[in-house]
């Protein structure tokens, strides 16, 4: 099976899977390896932006791209954000048509600010030029309006003047050699034209973006989008909002190539879908119960503290680890909300609380052995509290298989992330999806599709949303 496809017009041919660079960071062994090891297995395109770890992604690439044929690699990266050192950097030169959307988080895709970008993300990667650059969700411009006011034709007109002068300052980084092809990454491509009738919607148009760039000349090099696509969010290969045709089917009429982002992380009524097994598929699913079950060492061990010391375990929260644990995984929703908001609400606490009583009780008999025996059994919980919470989620993963089999899908026993990960490489019009493999083992299981038959992608999908309620943005 051949899994290079052309990336649109642009005379690239690309590996059908990407490796995505957000959370990937310089300095991780792991993260390094990753991409190595993508690189070593015939992938051939990274996508990377000026803000994933406030640059220290493309860091990462920069560092490893010198140790490959640069000509044989398909380097993509993305300027928009203004965030962390950009965010210094506007407060200090002032950027025209800046879009102050929240604290922290401003926007631009003026000239003057791009100017900046381009340099800075070259200097980081090490490079004299990247193949692709997209201006990073232009859509905040409408989105910042449409929280204050219904959205009128008017904005609109200005967004694509924005759009066009941006493509217009593109063409001259091309000119100079310091990009080959541009586009737009936006996670609206997928979303309805209008909504309750003929009210104009957030959606960024395919079609009018490619206006704005025969605008400017016939000989544009505007050829690639990015969007989100997964077996939830299916705007982009179901929604007809570009003149009668969805953003894949007017990208392969026009020689726009297609990256596809986010094929295992799906948001549904703000609520993340993980499109991955957690655990064994058919595990069980856990009750409260068992969670409290597993915490009773550590419950049993604070016990022993107070007959020790006269004393009882209570953190600064007012409770004893126990149940601080207890309470927090109880409303957790998933493994991967448990590892954002974890070590500061649940492991810094206990931190806090041993550093304070060892400072009081370092002499005391007993202390030393009670201290070890506390953070080993702690340890022990929260690796049980990775598992608890895995095999919930994994009850999530096993109903998701069972829709992709109704929905024709041949039964097999591969991971769920293949299964999601082989459905979307069989959507025509689809060059590249972008696959977040921050680990080897995940490189190795996502690579894995390449060996196995193309598929439908596109019944499929039409299918599974016939099993699944519909969100529209």
């Amino acid at each position: 099976m051949n899994f290079y496809r052309p990336l649109g017009s642009t005379g690239l041919h690309c590996h059908a899977l990407g490796f995505g660079c957000y959370r990937i960071m310089e300095g991780d062994p792991d993260h390094e390896s990753a991409l190595r090891q993508y690189l070593g297995r015939g992938g051939n395109l990274i996508d990377t932006s000026a803000n994933y770890g406030d640059g220290v992604s493309e860091q990462l690439v920069g560092k490893v791209l010198r140790d490959y044929d640069r000509g044989k690699i398909i380097l993509v990266t993305k300027g928009g954000y203004i965030q962390g050192r950009n965010m210094r950097l506007a407060e200090e030169r002032h950027f025209p048509e800046v879009v102050e959307y929240g604290p922290g988080i401003w926007h631009a895709i003026h000239p003057e600010f791009l100017e900046t970008q381009i340099e800075l993300s070259l200097a980081r990667l090490d490079q004299a030029h990247a193949d692709v650059y997209l201006l990073h969700n232009p859509e905040y411009f409408l989105e910042d309006i449409s929280h204050r006011r219904d959205l009128t034709p008017a904005d609109h007109g200005e967004f694509y003047r924005r759009v066009r002068e941006a493509f217009r300052y593109l063409e001259t980084q091309v000119a100079a050699g310091r990009i080959r092809w541009y586009g737009v990454s936006s996670n609206n491509f997928p979303r309805p034209a209008f909504q309750g009738g003929d009210e104009p919607t957030t959606m960024t148009s395919v079609a009018r973006c490619l206006e704005e760039a025969r605008a400017i000349t016939p000989d544009h090099h505007f050829r690639v989008v990015q969007l989100p696509l997964n077996l939830y969010e299916t705007g982009g290969a179901l929604e007809p909002n570009n003149a009668g045709q969805t953003v894949l089917e007017f990208c392969a009429a026009h020689g726009i190539g297609v990256l596809a982002n986010r094929p295992l992380n799906a948001f549904v009524d703000d609520q993340l879908i993980r499109l991955a097994d957690c655990a064994a598929p058919g595990t069980p699913m856990p009750t409260p119960g068992g969670l409290r079950e597993k915490l009773v060492p550590l419950a049993r061990h604070e016990v022993k503290f107070r007959a020790l010391f006269d004393d009882r375990v209570r953190l600064e929260t007012g409770e004893p680890a126990s149940e601080l644990l207890l309470r927090i995984v109880t409303v957790v929703q998933s493994s991967s909300q448990w590892q954002r908001i974890g070590p500061q609400r649940a492991i810094q606490p206990i931190q806090t609380w041993l550093h304070d009583t060892r400072q009081a009780r370092s002499e005391a008999p007993g202390w030393r052995q009670w201290e070890s025996e506390f953070v080993e059994i702690v340890n022990a919980a929260l690796g049980d509290i990775r598992d608890y919470l895995n095999a919930r989620e994994q009850s999530a993963a096993d109903r998701i298989r069972a829709k992709l089999q109704k929905a024709g899908y041949p039964k097999n026993d591969d991971s769920l992330s293949r299964l999601a990960l082989r459905t979307l490489a069989g959507l025509e019009g689809a060059s590249c999806v972008l696959v977040g493999m921050r680990q080897p083992a995940y490189v190795d299981d996502a690579m894995g599709i390449t060996e196995m038959e193309p598929l439908d992608g596109l019944e499929i999908l039409r299918k599974f949303g016939d099993s699944v309620p519909q969100f529209t943005g």
